[in-house]
Protein backbone atom coordinates (compact mmCIF):
# COMPACT_ATOMS: atom_id res chain seq x y z
CA UNK A 1 0.00 0.00 0.00
CA UNK A 2 2.00 3.03 -1.24
CA UNK A 3 0.06 5.71 0.66
CA UNK A 4 0.67 5.68 4.42
CA UNK A 5 -2.34 4.36 6.35
CA UNK A 6 -4.09 7.08 8.31
CA UNK A 7 -7.47 5.55 9.21
CA UNK A 8 -9.13 2.24 10.04
CA UNK A 9 -12.86 1.88 9.37
CA UNK A 10 -14.76 -0.83 11.23
CA UNK A 11 -18.00 -2.46 10.21
CA UNK A 12 -20.07 -3.17 13.34
CA UNK A 13 -22.44 -6.14 13.10
CA UNK A 14 -20.52 -9.41 13.05
CA UNK A 15 -17.18 -7.58 13.01
CA UNK A 16 -17.13 -5.59 16.25
CA UNK A 17 -20.01 -7.31 18.02
CA UNK A 18 -21.64 -10.74 17.87
CA UNK A 19 -24.97 -9.34 16.71
CA UNK A 20 -25.49 -11.52 13.65
CA UNK A 21 -26.56 -14.31 16.00
CA UNK A 22 -29.32 -11.98 17.24
CA UNK A 23 -30.33 -10.97 13.71
CA UNK A 24 -30.48 -14.57 12.53
CA UNK A 25 -32.57 -15.66 15.51
CA UNK A 26 -34.92 -12.69 15.02
CA UNK A 27 -35.23 -13.45 11.31
CA UNK A 28 -36.22 -17.03 12.07
CA UNK A 29 -38.72 -15.81 14.66
CA UNK A 30 -40.34 -13.35 12.24
CA UNK A 31 -40.64 -16.04 9.56
CA UNK A 32 -42.16 -18.37 12.14
CA UNK A 33 -44.85 -15.83 13.01
CA UNK A 34 -46.07 -16.15 9.42
CA UNK A 35 -45.83 -19.93 9.36
CA UNK A 36 -42.66 -19.84 7.24
CA UNK A 37 -39.04 -20.88 7.61
CA UNK A 38 -35.98 -19.00 6.40
CA UNK A 39 -32.88 -20.63 4.97
CA UNK A 40 -29.37 -19.81 6.20
CA UNK A 41 -28.49 -18.81 2.64
CA UNK A 42 -31.15 -16.10 2.74
CA UNK A 43 -29.94 -14.80 6.09
CA UNK A 44 -26.42 -14.74 4.69
CA UNK A 45 -27.47 -12.72 1.64
CA UNK A 46 -29.14 -10.18 3.93
CA UNK A 47 -25.92 -9.43 5.80
CA UNK A 48 -24.23 -6.09 5.27
CA UNK A 49 -27.12 -4.56 3.32
CA UNK A 50 -29.14 -1.48 4.24
CA UNK A 51 -31.86 -2.72 6.65
CA UNK A 52 -34.86 -2.18 4.35
CA UNK A 53 -32.99 -3.77 1.44
CA UNK A 54 -32.17 -6.82 3.55
CA UNK A 55 -35.84 -7.21 4.48
CA UNK A 56 -36.87 -7.02 0.82
CA UNK A 57 -34.55 -9.98 0.23
CA UNK A 58 -36.11 -11.70 3.26
CA UNK A 59 -39.72 -11.14 2.14
CA UNK A 60 -39.04 -12.28 -1.42
CA UNK A 61 -37.08 -15.41 -0.56
CA UNK A 62 -39.29 -16.48 2.36
CA UNK A 63 -42.40 -15.87 0.27
CA UNK A 64 -44.08 -13.21 2.39
CA UNK A 65 -46.51 -10.62 1.05
CA UNK A 66 -46.17 -8.47 4.17
CA UNK A 67 -44.68 -5.00 3.82
CA UNK A 68 -40.88 -5.23 4.22
CA UNK A 69 -40.94 -2.10 6.39
CA UNK A 70 -43.36 -3.80 8.80
CA UNK A 71 -41.21 -6.94 8.84
CA UNK A 72 -38.17 -4.81 9.54
CA UNK A 73 -39.90 -3.12 12.47
CA UNK A 74 -40.80 -6.55 13.91
CA UNK A 75 -37.27 -7.86 13.59
CA UNK A 76 -35.55 -4.73 14.83
CA UNK A 77 -37.74 -4.53 17.93
CA UNK A 78 -36.52 -8.00 18.90
CA UNK A 79 -32.87 -7.21 18.21
CA UNK A 80 -32.97 -3.83 19.96
CA UNK A 81 -34.33 -5.35 23.16
CA UNK A 82 -31.53 -7.91 23.13
CA UNK A 83 -28.85 -5.26 22.51
CA UNK A 84 -30.15 -3.13 25.38
CA UNK A 85 -29.71 -6.09 27.71
CA UNK A 86 -26.30 -7.27 26.55
CA UNK A 87 -23.73 -6.61 23.83
CA UNK A 88 -21.03 -9.20 23.20
CA UNK A 89 -17.83 -7.88 21.60
CA UNK A 90 -16.16 -10.09 19.02
CA UNK A 91 -12.93 -11.76 20.21
CA UNK A 92 -10.05 -9.30 20.35
CA UNK A 93 -12.03 -6.09 19.87
CA UNK A 94 -11.21 -4.53 23.21
CA UNK A 95 -7.57 -5.63 22.88
CA UNK A 96 -6.91 -4.07 19.47
CA UNK A 97 -8.69 -0.73 19.86
CA UNK A 98 -6.11 0.95 22.13
CA UNK A 99 -3.18 -0.02 19.88
CA UNK A 100 -4.96 1.09 16.70
CA UNK A 101 -6.29 4.31 18.25
CA UNK A 102 -2.73 5.26 19.19
CA UNK A 103 -1.68 5.16 15.52
CA UNK A 104 -4.73 5.89 13.37
CA UNK A 105 -8.03 7.71 13.13
CA UNK A 106 -10.86 5.22 13.68
CA UNK A 107 -14.45 5.12 12.43
CA UNK A 108 -17.50 2.86 12.57
CA UNK A 109 -19.30 2.38 9.25
CA UNK A 110 -22.40 0.25 9.63
CA UNK A 111 -25.63 -0.64 7.86
CA UNK A 112 -27.34 -0.45 11.26
CA UNK A 113 -29.35 2.62 12.28
CA UNK A 114 -27.98 5.19 14.72
CA UNK A 115 -30.15 4.11 17.65
CA UNK A 116 -28.62 0.62 17.49
CA UNK A 117 -25.09 2.00 17.23
CA UNK A 118 -25.61 4.32 20.20
CA UNK A 119 -26.65 1.37 22.40
CA UNK A 120 -23.56 -0.61 21.38
CA UNK A 121 -21.17 2.31 21.85
CA UNK A 122 -22.63 3.11 25.27
CA UNK A 123 -22.71 -0.48 26.53
CA UNK A 124 -19.12 -1.20 25.50
CA UNK A 125 -17.79 2.31 26.33
CA UNK A 126 -16.43 2.73 22.80
CA UNK A 127 -16.92 6.48 22.44
CA UNK A 128 -13.31 7.54 23.17
CA UNK A 129 -11.93 5.27 20.45
CA UNK A 130 -13.85 6.54 17.42
CA UNK A 131 -13.43 9.79 15.53
CA UNK A 132 -16.48 9.27 13.29
CA UNK A 133 -19.60 7.11 13.04
CA UNK A 134 -21.40 6.55 9.74
CA UNK A 135 -24.75 4.71 9.84
CA UNK A 136 -27.29 3.83 7.16
CA UNK A 137 -29.63 6.64 8.27
CA UNK A 138 -28.36 9.14 5.68
CA UNK A 139 -27.27 6.68 2.99
CA UNK A 140 -29.25 6.20 -0.22
CA UNK A 141 -27.52 3.10 -1.57
CA UNK A 142 -26.57 0.42 0.94
CA UNK A 143 -23.62 -1.96 0.84
CA UNK A 144 -22.25 -3.38 -1.50
CA UNK A 145 -22.52 0.13 -3.00
CA UNK A 146 -19.51 2.21 -1.84
CA UNK A 147 -21.59 5.24 -0.79
CA UNK A 148 -21.54 4.49 2.94
CA UNK A 149 -17.75 4.10 3.00
CA UNK A 150 -17.25 7.21 0.90
CA UNK A 151 -19.29 9.16 3.46
CA UNK A 152 -17.30 7.64 6.33
CA UNK A 153 -14.04 8.70 4.65
CA UNK A 154 -15.41 12.21 4.19
CA UNK A 155 -16.31 12.36 7.90
CA UNK A 156 -12.77 11.30 8.77
CA UNK A 157 -11.20 13.66 6.26
CA UNK A 158 -8.98 10.83 5.00
CA UNK A 159 -8.70 9.75 1.34
CA UNK A 160 -9.65 6.21 0.33
CA UNK A 161 -6.11 5.10 -0.43
CA UNK A 162 -5.08 5.96 3.14
CA UNK A 163 -7.93 3.93 4.69
CA UNK A 164 -8.21 0.30 5.74
CA UNK A 165 -11.69 -1.25 5.92
CA UNK A 166 -12.43 -4.19 8.24
CA UNK A 167 -15.48 -6.23 7.22
CA UNK A 168 -17.01 -9.63 7.97
CA UNK A 169 -19.38 -9.98 4.98
CA UNK A 170 -18.97 -10.09 1.21
CA UNK A 171 -21.44 -7.21 0.74
CA UNK A 172 -19.53 -5.01 3.16
CA UNK A 173 -16.11 -5.95 1.82
CA UNK A 174 -17.27 -5.18 -1.73
CA UNK A 175 -18.37 -1.74 -0.55
CA UNK A 176 -14.96 -1.13 1.00
CA UNK A 177 -13.09 -2.22 -2.13
CA UNK A 178 -15.35 -0.20 -4.42
CA UNK A 179 -14.72 2.85 -2.26
CA UNK A 180 -11.00 2.40 -2.91
CA UNK A 181 -9.81 1.23 0.51
CA UNK A 182 -7.41 -1.55 1.42
CA UNK A 183 -9.95 -4.12 2.58
CA UNK A 184 -9.46 -6.85 5.19
CA UNK A 185 -12.07 -9.55 5.67
CA UNK A 186 -12.53 -10.94 9.17
CA UNK A 187 -15.09 -13.71 8.55
CA UNK A 188 -17.40 -14.78 11.38
CA UNK A 189 -19.03 -18.16 11.86
CA UNK A 190 -21.92 -16.82 9.78
CA UNK A 191 -19.80 -15.59 6.87
CA UNK A 192 -16.80 -17.92 6.66
CA UNK A 193 -18.25 -19.62 3.56
CA UNK A 194 -18.78 -16.35 1.67
CA UNK A 195 -16.52 -15.32 -1.22
CA UNK A 196 -13.62 -13.11 -0.11
CA UNK A 197 -11.25 -13.79 -3.00
CA UNK A 198 -11.31 -10.11 -4.01
CA UNK A 199 -10.15 -8.64 -0.67
CA UNK A 200 -6.58 -7.63 0.14
CA UNK A 201 -6.23 -9.88 3.19
CA UNK A 202 -8.35 -12.44 5.03
CA UNK A 203 -7.70 -12.34 8.78
CA UNK A 204 -8.31 -15.12 11.29
CA UNK A 205 -9.72 -12.65 13.81
CA UNK A 206 -9.47 -9.02 14.86
CA UNK A 207 -6.08 -9.53 16.52
CA UNK A 208 -4.71 -10.92 13.26
CA UNK A 209 -6.23 -8.03 11.31
CA UNK A 210 -4.70 -5.45 13.67
CA UNK A 211 -1.30 -7.11 13.52
CA UNK A 212 -1.46 -7.08 9.71
CA UNK A 213 -2.30 -3.35 9.65
CA UNK A 214 0.41 -2.46 12.15
CA UNK A 215 2.95 -4.45 10.14
CA UNK A 216 2.00 -2.50 7.00
CA UNK A 217 2.24 0.89 8.69
CA UNK A 218 5.59 2.71 8.62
Amino acid sequence: MPTPIRAIIFDMDGLMIDSETLYWAAGRAVAGRYGKTVQDETLGRMMGRKPIESMRVFATEVGLSADPAALLAERDAMVFEQLKQSVTPMPGLMDVLPALKARFRLAICTSAVRTFVDVVVENLHLGPYFDAIQTSDDVTNGKPDPEIYQKAMARLGVPADACVVLEDSTNGALAGKRAGAYTIAVPSKHTRDQDFRFVDYVAKDLRDAAAHVLAMAP
